[in-house]
């Protein structure tokens, strides 16, 4: 119950510390202590929300998830409706908006994530690129949100501050939803999986036609040349026409391409993150040793 003090005294508003009523059937946390979620992309999700919110709020409303208070979520594009159970016996409704992307938005986005093919690639079979995030601030596109105007909250309880627990609470469970699902994402920003899925197959599809446009040369003249057998003498050999080869040596457009496509892969006792750090270091060191090395041939 809510305590009243004259703001002339120098006192404001407080509240009292009620337990919350037990629920049946509600919806618990799969997490009981420490690290709420497991992927970066839920990670980012929670961490979203606590440049929002005060730490004492925060904590309740992860307590809230952990009981089981949150009685139902229903998510539908760009917002998510809920009902959590506090102290009183009516539930608190809750609304949680999403700032939907514009078509304008999600253009520039799948042009910029079609021009990846590895990115593409991984979507299309379900996965979500570790740098996925990269592409959305490339085209400066927020995927998750950055400001209080990203994110709408709502709660019918008597707590003045947005976002509230009950809020939190919600929004704990969404991070661990968006860990099973990372395309849950997507959905709240406006696009299901399957929008995601078609707007890129049609577009690697032109892109397709439009090399099969350019490949349509006509044909090349044969040109005679020895058999192995009469140039094995010579056969490892640069021949003179190699002084007219030209290459273009730039460093690659997506880093890590191998491991991204791969994976971290899955040792006994290994830390996905130091290996990954690891394996970032023997990438750097060895594409600056083969830069060097070409640059300084190319001086040559």
């Amino acid at each position: 119950m809510a305590k009243r003090r004259s703001s002339y005294d120098g006192y404001w508003w407080s509240y009292e510390s009620t337990r919350p009523l037990d629920v049946e059937d509600g919806i618990k946390a799969k997490s009981v202590r420490g690290k709420f979620v497991k992927n970066w992309w839920a990670d980012r999700w929670i961490k979203a929300l606590k440049r929002l919110m005060d730490s004492p709020r925060l904590s309740r409303g992860r307590s809230y998830a952990r009981r089981g208070q949150v009685m139902e979520i229903e998510i539908t594009p760009g917002h998510v409706a809920s009902r959590v159970q506090g102290s009183r016996h009516t539930p608190y409704r809750v609304s949680i908006r999403l700032k939907p992307l514009s078509d304008r938005q999600w253009d520039k986005v799948l042009d910029a994530l079609s021009d990846q093919a590895i990115f593409a690639a991984q979507l299309l079979n379900g996965e979500m690129p570790p740098d996925i995030e990269e592409v959305f601030n490339a085209v400066q596109v927020p995927l998750f949100p950055v400001s209080r105007g990203d994110l709408q909250t709502d709660c019918s309880c008597p707590d003045w501050a947005n976002p509230c627990k009950h809020i939190a609470a919600v929004y704990y469970l969404l991070g661990e939803r968006l860990d099973e699902d990372p395309f849950l994402l997507f959905e709240l920003r406006g696009r299901s999986k399957t929008e995601i899925a078609a707007a890129l197959r049609e577009r690697r599809a032109q892109e397709v036609e439009t090399a099969d446009e350019l490949s349509d040369m006509p044909d090349v003249e044969e040109v005679e040349a020895p058999t192995l057998g009469e140039c094995l003498d010579h056969y490892w050999m640069i021949g003179a026409d190699a002084d007219e080869m030209t290459f273009n040596i730039t460093h690659p457009q997506v880093p890590l391409a191998l491991l991204k496509r791969l994976g971290v892969p899955d040792f006994e006792g290994m830390n996905p993150r130091n290996f990954q750090r690891q394996m970032e270091r023997a990438y750097d060191a060895v594409m600056l040793s083969a830069m060097q090395v070409a640059f300084a041939d190319s001086e040559d």
